[in-house]
Formats: structure tokens, sequence, C-alpha cells
């Protein structure tokens, strides 16, 4: 099982910054795919973003263009680069590790709160 700690969530006002972090650990597992997933109040988790092994990625179409994700994979780490912030991106945003084993693991979560 993969440990997963993230960090850099809190609050902004809209049009805002944020950069979450993630590192994982624990696991002799390697990690193919890692990304961020959000649930907001009243709705069900959702994806933002992933990015495979070989930087292929996937976004969520609400953030293509003002979210980017990226991978240190030599340190297990994958961030979350948010720009232009909206309150509709208002949630708690997991971290998830896929290993090649099929094995899937998620963060506790971290908080991001636009304010209008």
């Amino acid at each position: 099982q993969v440990q997963l700690v993230e960090s850099g969530g809190g609050l902004v006002q809209a049009g805002g910054s944020l950069r979450l972090s993630c590192v994982a650990s624990g696991s002799d597992f390697t990690i193919n795919v890692m990304g961020w997933y959000r649930r907001a109040p009243g709705k069900q988790r959702e994806l933002v973003a992933v990015a495979t092994r070989s930087d292929i990625t996937n976004y969520a179409p609400s953030v293509k263009g003002r979210f980017t994700i990226s991978r240190d994979n030599a340190k297990n780490t994958v961030y979350l680069q948010m720009n232009s912030l909206k309150p509709e991106d208002t949630a708690v945003y997991y971290c998830n590790a896929l290993a090649y084993s099929g094995s899937s693991s998620w963060g506790q979560g971290t908080q991001v709160t636009v304010s209008s």
C-alpha cells in the first residue's frame, strides 16, 4: 500500500493561484498514474487531472487551460498548479496513485477554498 501526503491547500480569492503537492511513499510498487480528484460540497468526487509515468496527461474540461499537472518520478511526487481559480473550484482535493499492479491509493485530502 502506498501512503500519500498532500499539501498546499488553503483559502484564496477568485483569480488567484495555489499549488498542490502529493508525495508517495511506503511501497515497492512502481506507480503508473498519479492524479488529483476533488469533491465539492454535495457533489460526487470527480477527476481533476491525471498524469502517467510517461507524462501523458488528462484534464477535466472545467480546469483545462487553468490547471497544470506535473510529476517528478524520482521523488514520487505529483503537483497541481491551479491558476485563475474560481469559487466553483472550492472542494477537497485528493491525490491518487495507481500502481502497475492495479493497486490504488488515496490521500487524506486537502481543502481548497476560493472566495468570490
